[in-house]
């Protein structure tokens, strides 16, 4: 429908052209190559944004401990010739009809962990969306239950308020035994990312990459408050340690007298957006604590997947409220310093 309105706006503007300058009335020939063109270029249209949708939205990132530790990408075409699993179930995110069962159609967790292989003593699995929530599943459940990542319900593409493209369920009609440790909160929707365990922590800045070697020779800072992450942190008072942006910049010899901001990036789609960045003013990360975190607790453990490390931008109380109500990121991987 919405090609053939293209179309028919097309053609309007054709007609309308000849109404303001045309001295002859067109023939039935011509109206045919002009509505040959215009259907023409509504496919290319059309194309080119399927194309770009595929490339920006349906990639599936896998990363972590996998067995060769490298990043692999998916995009939209192998996801489909992946998609081999049906699962009937309940949609744990259906309010309006919660007993209806659909046939979700996709990825075995199971499978992506047999060809991608796991390093020793990783137990957990971690999926983020594109929004920055996160689950964890752990492997044992993965390998003994038909958890998928959806790319279709009852054969038809999932649609953007229903999860889609890519939204792992869990089989709940079949297993229902598995509702006592994922409730619907772990209905994951437009899922990007799959990590295998957790990552090294690295932070790159211009040319520089930093890991958690790097930043431990820093200054360290402790901040005990109410964290403003999304999901999986205790909902009390919380110690978060770490170190200060400026030092962490200044590390990467990054001079703040010549920027006038910092876009912090997270592996979530949302804290990569041009439109709507995560920017620090300079004149804000010199006279206030914001900190990249890399431990948490008393015993200060190491952050992990499934609570959004291993780094995390946290914003201590002395500073301003420009800067503190904006997100704290998770999954932090880049500094782009800003002229």
């Amino acid at each position: 429908m919405k090609c053939l309105k293209n179309l028919a706006l097309v053609c309007l503007g054709i007609a309308m052209l000849c109404l303001g300058g045309c001295t002859e009335r067109p023939t039935d020939s011509q109206l045919a190559v002009w509505r040959r063109q215009a259907s023409d270029r509504n496919a290319e249209i059309v194309a080119e944004k399927t194309k770009n949708n595929q490339q920006r939205e349906w990639d599936l990132v896998i990363q972590g401990q996998t067995a060769t530790g490298t990043t692999e990408t998916l995009n939209w075409s192998q996801l489909q010739d992946l998609a081999t699993v049906n699962i009937n179930t309940v949609d744990g995110n259906n309010i309006v009809n919660p007993q209806r069962i659909f046939k979700f159609t996709g990825i075995s967790i199971n499978s992506l962990i047999k060809n991608f292989g796991i390093q020793k003593y990783i137990t957990e699995i971690t999926f983020v969306s594109y929004d920055a929530y996160q689950v964890t599943v752990r492997i044992e459940d993965l390998l003994k239950y038909p958890i998928i990542l959806a790319v279709a319900k009852d054969g038809e593409p999932i649609p953007r308020e229903q999860g889609g493209p890519i939204y792992l369920i869990f089989p709940y009609t079949q297993h229902p035994e598995i509702r006592k440790n994922y409730d619907e909160g772990m209905w994951a929707f437009y899922v990007t990312h799959v990590i295998f365990g957790t990552e090294s922590a690295k932070v790159s800045i211009g040319n520089s990459e930093l890991n958690l070697a790097d930043l431990d020779q820093l200054p360290q800072v402790n901040l005990t408050k109410r964290v403003g992450y999304r999901v999986w942190w205790p909902s009390g008072q919380v110690q978060l340690h770490g170190v200060r942006l400026r030092d962490v910049l200044s590390l990467a010899n990054v001079n703040l007298n010549t920027i006038s901001s910092v876009v912090v990036r997270g592996k979530a789609e949302v804290y990569r957006r041009n439109t709507e960045p995560i920017e620090l003013l300079t004149e804000d990360i010199l006279k206030c604590d914001i900190l990249l975190v890399t431990r948490w607790g008393q015993e200060k453990q190491q952050i992990p997947a499934k609570m959004g490390g291993p780094v995390t931008l946290a914003f201590s109380d002395n500073c301003p409220s420009r800067t503190k109500n904006q997100r704290w990121v998770t999954f932090v991987e880049e500094l782009i310093p800003q002229l």
